[in-house]
């Protein structure tokens, strides 16, 4: 097919559009989406360092790369690429992440949950099975990021997520009834970095080609945990209807971001964790951060390191 907006042979049909594109042209078109999420929710401004969450899957190479391209010539703001070895073997390689940032000219660095909580995720699985292994890996991720990043000075961390993830984050909670989740509005809390996500209007296989177009070495292959998953199963129910009604995706993310500017869930009151000193939600009776909770149930015998440990 040629593409919609020139004779030049096509690469991608969007449903959702109608629309066939050539190369230049899908370029253009991803990039202008993501540039029209950053821009609406004014997630990057003068004086920024923005980490990339970059694991070395396709979703994050892509947005390392698309910041790279937006950013590389502006002086007032950085970009950095921070990466958490959870230590499954066989997948997690920080190698290829540290060789993309590289080969950008991106500094670099990496933590790793044995260096900082003396534990790693296959030995998490090896003690409760998969069951749970999303939860645990997130929440200890989530903390040594967020550790990582505040220590490196990083003012806002980007992650890779995309439209499908987006959507079916949504829909995961309208599922589970969880209508705080749906209704808070995102504010900022001393100690806890923001989260940016330019991705979020982008489908995942688009989001795909564009890192296959223009980053080498990335990993395609998929977390070996996250087979029982809810989430996988949101995705394929998500996916199947999608197919029929192409602007699913987009819908669900619009309401997601139309229920958080109600407002109309309780603010949340944050403390700080009695044995890490991270921020954490003060939830009645609760003296310790869900990060510190989890390794005790782990019976980890490490803990969040020391500000300064545990990354290179």
């Amino acid at each position: 097919m040629q593409c919609s907006k020139c004779r030049r042979e096509a690469i991608v049909y969007q449903r959702y559009s109608g629309l066939h594109l050539c190369e230049q042209h899908f370029n253009r078109d991803f990039e202008a989406k993501a540039k029209r999420a950053i821009r609406e929710h004014r997630w990057i401004e003068s004086g920024d360092r923005v980490a990339v969450a970059l694991s070395g899957g396709k979703d994050s190479s892509a947005l390392l790369f698309f910041l790279h391209s937006l950013l590389g010539e502006r002086r007032d703001v950085r970009l950095m690429a921070i990466t958490v070895d959870e230590g499954i073997a066989g997948y997690r390689d920080t190698d290829l992440a540290r060789k993309i940032s590289e080969g950008l000219g991106v500094p670099w660095v990496t933590a790793s949950f044995r260096d900082a909580y003396g534990i790693t995720l296959d030995e998490i699985v090896a003690k409760k099975g998969t069951g749970l292994s999303c939860t645990y890996c997130g929440v200890l991720r989530r903390a040594l990021m967020n550790r990582v990043s505040r220590e490196e000075g990083v003012t806002k961390f980007a992650y890779g997520f995309n439209l499908d993830d987006e959507a079916q984050s949504v829909l995961m909670n309208v599922l589970r009834g969880d209508a705080a989740q749906l209704t808070r509005p995102v504010r900022e809390v001393e100690g806890i970095i923001p989260r940016i996500r330019p991705f979020i209007y982008i489908p995942e296989r688009e989001v795909a080609l564009y890192a296959f177009l223009h980053v080498e070495g990335f990993d395609a292959a998929g977390c070996p945990y996250a087979v029982g998953a809810l989430r996988r199963d949101v995705r394929g129910v998500l996916d199947d209807y999608t197919y029929r009604h192409p602007a699913t995706k987009y819908s669900l993310v619009r309401l997601g971001e139309a229920l958080r500017r109600t407002g109309t869930a309780p603010e949340t009151v944050f403390g700080v964790c009695e044995r890490c000193g991270e921020p954490m939600p003060g939830e009645p009776g609760r003296e310790i951060c869900r990060a510190c909770q989890v390794l005790d149930e782990l019976g980890a015998q490490g803990g969040l390191s020391p500000p300064g440990d545990g990354y290179k």
